[in-house]
């Protein structure tokens, strides 16, 4: 495995970021925006990054995609979509102008403004209609209920299953590490600017010292993701699915303890509804339970 990024890869992923800093939310009252929302919602449909899989992009391709999207806390369907492209794709659906999104539980999510999903079960694909919008924990996505009959409209090989939920267990490690990379880099910036008995908190070491080891958690969330979503493409459905199980369970609990840590530098604002740290730490957690993996899955125990 190469570890390195192509430049086209470098340039998606540089892409993605240019587009989640100037229009995803910097504040809390930035999420009620809907002017920006709808050029957010525009512009991402511009870039058809929600076909990506289609298109023929790798693993490591969306994952990054993800990772920056998440990070800036872009709050449009994206994560959603993409897997419902590459599921659609697997039993040869023809392509669709409209997004569609996943369905998990016979319950959509990322299901803004779409009004179709589709959901593997066992091995069989099916489709339906989206009706009313779920309330959630997640303030950047948007649930929905199931309205109507689900439909068969294929059915995947047990390998083709397994390398498909690699697939979606990638994307959500991508989900969760962006998330906490975002909640890391909020927390930095204020421990350069608040200051305690005339220093800034950021010279303390009871600040410093839990930065510098999400610092740490990042980095190695980056590498069991990077080869989770190498594995997706390169490695058998078997193995693919059990790097990205590694790969979830570590970038959950990483992320998580990042974003906690996160609220504790924030001080007693880092509690309150107007700083931007909870919304992180919501995206961590629903991400973090979408596909859920237990450390009896794997056979390798990870502290």
């Amino acid at each position: 495995m190469d570890v390195r990024l192509t430049s086209e890869q470098r340039e998606l992923r540089d892409a993605a970021k240019r587009l989640a800093g100037d229009l995803a939310p910097h504040s809390v009252q930035d999420l009620d925006d809907a002017d920006r929302v709808a050029r957010l919602e525009k512009a991402v449909a511009a870039t058809s990054w929600r076909t990506l899989r289609s298109d023929g992009a790798s693993g490591v391709e969306i994952a990054l995609v993800v990772e920056e999207f998440a990070r800036g806390l872009v709050d449009v369907p994206c994560l959603g979509p993409l897997l419902a492209d590459d599921l659609r794709g697997a039993v040869g659906a023809p392509a669709d102008a409209d997004p569609w999104t996943l369905g998990v539980d016979a319950e959509a999510i990322d299901a803004r403004g779409i009004r179709r999903m589709v959901m593997l079960t066992e091995h069989r694909v099916l489709a339906g209609i989206i009706g009313g919008v779920i309330p959630g924990p997640d303030l950047t996505r948007r649930g929905a209920r199931v309205h109507g009959p689900l439909q068969q409209i294929g059915e995947l090989t047990p390998q083709a299953a397994a390398r498909w939920h690699a697939l979606a267990l990638v994307v959500t490690c991508a989900d969760v590490l962006g998330a906490a990379r975002g909640a890391h880099a909020l927390a930095c910036d204020y421990a350069k600017v608040r200051e305690q008995y005339g220093n800034l908190i950021g010279s303390y070491q009871a600040v410093a010292h839990p930065l510098a080891e999400g610092l740490a958690l990042i980095e190695g969330s980056v590498s069991v993701l990077r080869h989770a979503a190498w594995a997706v493409d390169e490695l058998p459905p078997d193995e693919a699915i059990r790097a990205a199980r590694i790969a979830k369970v570590y970038c959950a609990r990483a992320a998580q303890s990042i974003c906690e840590t996160a609220v504790q530098v924030h001080g007693g604002i880092g509690n309150t509804w107007d700083c931007l740290v909870h919304v992180y730490l919501r995206r961590v957690l629903g991400s973090a339970a979408l596909f859920p993996v237990r450390l009896e899955e794997i056979d390798l125990g990870l502290s």
